[in-house]
């Protein structure tokens, strides 16, 4: 049995979504009508009013992907929005708030640059805000993997040091608020020394300019090093984030700002004796509700900051999105609104 967003109605039955048939540049990025999706037994589908632009759909749009994205297909990795239609077991109701993310979407199956998408119930997080949707619309995915790195990837306690190497990326910036409301000393990274106030602007403690000396700036802040390092930058710099770490600290790695993913002959002694090395790349699951519901309340009342770099409103500008979030011209999330 499923229940409908709209007492005895249904979605209509087709849509507006951007469709990449065959990869290629911003022009691959069309629009078109499309039906509506058809809801799966434990899977909910979501009216969607916003949705972060990720690299991950930018890779997919110039089919860089790996062999699980096919195409056609409707781009998008996470979203936020509204239940239209839910199992009635699954907890969910038409109209609640929710987000969703990761999990495969916009990749194996469709995504969220439409206005409505299916996903598994198990993927949707409901939320109650009065947060605009531009605001909301920028977390899940940065959320919750700064969230999931910092604690299922790395553990961090109050009163510990972190450092978070790709300190103005959206997932170093949402990093650096959680770690200081989880009661951390952050010590973050920029390229340019002139993004330090940004870092600041997020809570760090101590902006660093990263460079080949990036070691022996923590080592003088902190002689034993830091007790966590958060890897977004990649394994190019990988063994130099290494040696930031003290004896029994922990390196997670999360991301590869810079490109590369792997290690050519890589060797289990570039990792410094009792120096422990994770990753994390996680799931919907690891962004709980009540985090989620702390989060939001933190943001409305101040504790916290969304790094917005711009918003979007409606699908005719997903290609300027994409292009400015291909430039690195303006730090923070590029979020798509659907306006009604």
């Amino acid at each position: 049995m499923s229940q409908s967003a709209a007492a005895g109605g249904a979605a209509p039955a087709t849509m507006r979504a951007v469709v990449v048939s065959r990869p290629g540049g911003l022009d691959a990025l069309q629009i078109k009508d499309v039906p509506v999706p058809v809801r799966k037994p434990g899977w909910v589908r979501i009216r969607v009013k916003a949705f972060g632009v990720n690299e991950s759909e930018v890779t997919t749009r110039k089919g860089e992907s790996d062999a699980e994205v096919t195409y056609p297909r409707i781009p998008g990795i996470e979203g936020v929005g509204l239940v239209d239609e839910a199992d009635e077991d699954s907890g969910l109701k038409p109209g609640q708030q929710v987000a969703t993310m990761m999990g495969n979407m916009g990749r194996s199956y469709d995504g969220a640059y439409a206005q409505y998408v299916t996903v598994p119930a198990a993927q949707v997080i409901p939320f109650e805000t009065g947060l605009p949707w531009e605001v909301v619309g920028a977390l899940p995915e940065m959320f919750q993997t700064a969230y999931g790195s910092l604690t299922s990837g790395l553990d961090l306690k109050p009163g510990q040091t972190l450092l978070i190497r790709g300190g103005t990326s959206t997932v170093g910036l949402t990093a650096a608020t959680i770690a200081k409301d989880l009661g951390a000393t952050v010590l973050s990274t920029t390229r340019n020394p002139e993004r330090a106030g940004e870092l600041r602007a997020a809570g760090v403690d101590h902006p660093l300019v990263d460079n080949e000396t990036l070691a022996d700036q923590v080592r003088d802040l902190l002689p034993a090093g830091v007790d966590a390092a958060l890897e977004l930058v990649g394994c190019s710099v990988l063994a130099d984030t290494l040696r930031t770490v003290r004896r029994h600290g922990t390196v997670c790695f999360t991301g590869a700002l810079a490109g590369q993913w792997t290690i050519a002959d890589f060797s289990p002694f570039m990792i410094p004796g009792g120096v422990r090395l994770t990753s994390y790349a996680g799931e919907a699951a690891d962004l709980p509700a009540d985090v989620l519901a702390h989060q939001l309340q933190a943001i409305a009342e101040g504790r916290l900051n969304v790094p917005v770099a711009k918003v979007y409103h409606g699908l005719e500008q997903i290609r300027d999105a994409q292009a400015d979030l291909e430039s690195g011209s303006t730090p923070g999330k590029h979020v798509v609104v659907l306006d009604d």
